[in-house]
């Protein structure tokens, strides 16, 4: 359904300033939806477009997280890096994961317990050992206008310890790249459960490590995630919050 209309004529939306939305999303999350409601009609389903679905009074303990196009401002401008995401959490544990990349033919899968895969093919995270040997990934979010210092103020303190830093514009992926040993580590806030939910069980189940970017345990709703090989992960948590003390001590002053 993506490839389809790549390229092609759509109807494109504004959710924000910079938030944007094609009818190609809304007709995949419906489709979507309507497959879980046939398939698991006790399921709930939480998608980026058209929000929570709850079967019954009370929440159900399956509840689907569904990204139908992660990186729409790509797919919209016609840039080849995007996907669909999907993740299904059983009892408020992350259990089974999906992301594919259709211009690539790439489908990256996980199931707790059995590992992380790419086209059925076994992945792990890389070996990189220090930071300035990394190669980082990040997004920015659609706040970024109201308060930009917090965003590239960080972003610059990466710059200044690791090798590089990319900013591809799919938070899905760039954690899938993690978990593939593309990128060494990521680390993103303000991101909704669908954005990454199915590639943090990715990298855990490809041997690396997750948690939100006070190091403590990952939540899928907490809109925080520091995504790493496991041999980095406390030097980008130090860089983080060296930066934050740096930047409240300065608002102090």
């Amino acid at each position: 359904m993506q490839m389809a209309a790549f390229r092609g004529v759509f109807t494109i939306s504004k959710k924000g300033a910079i938030d944007l939305v094609t009818d190609v999303d809304l007709e995949i999350e419906r489709m979507f939806r309507a497959t879980v409601a046939e398939r698991y009609p006790d399921h709930d389903v939480l998608g980026e477009e058209l929000g929570t679905h709850v079967t019954g009074r009370d929440a159900s303990p399956h509840c689907w997280f569904f990204d139908p196009i992660d990186g729409t401002t790509n797919f919209a401008h016609g840039l080849p890096i995007f996907c669909s995401s999907l993740a299904l959490e059983v009892g408020g544990k992350l259990t089974v994961a999906a992301v594919y990349d259709p211009t690539r033919d790439e489908l990256f899968t996980a199931e707790r317990g059995r590992g992380a895969h790419l086209n059925a093919e076994p992945i792990r995270v890389s070996t990189t050992m220090t930071l300035i040997d990394a190669l980082l990934v990040t997004g920015f979010p659609y706040s970024i206008h109201r308060d930009p210092e917090a965003t590239l103020g960080l972003f610059g303190a990466f710059i200044e310890r690791a090798r590089a830093v990319r900013r591809l514009g799919s938070a899905a992926l760039d954690v899938c790249y993690v978990a593939a040993g593309r990128m060494d580590g990521f680390w993103e806030q303000g991101l909704g459960p669908w954005d990454v939910a199915a590639a943090a069980l990715l990298v855990h189940e490809a041997g690396g490590r997750i948690s939100d970017i006070t190091g403590q345990p990952f939540a899928a709703r907490s809109g925080r995630l520091v995504a790493s090989n496991g041999l980095i992960h406390d030097e980008m948590l130090w860089t983080i919050d060296a930066f934050l003390a740096e930047r409240s001590r300065k608002r102090t002053d």
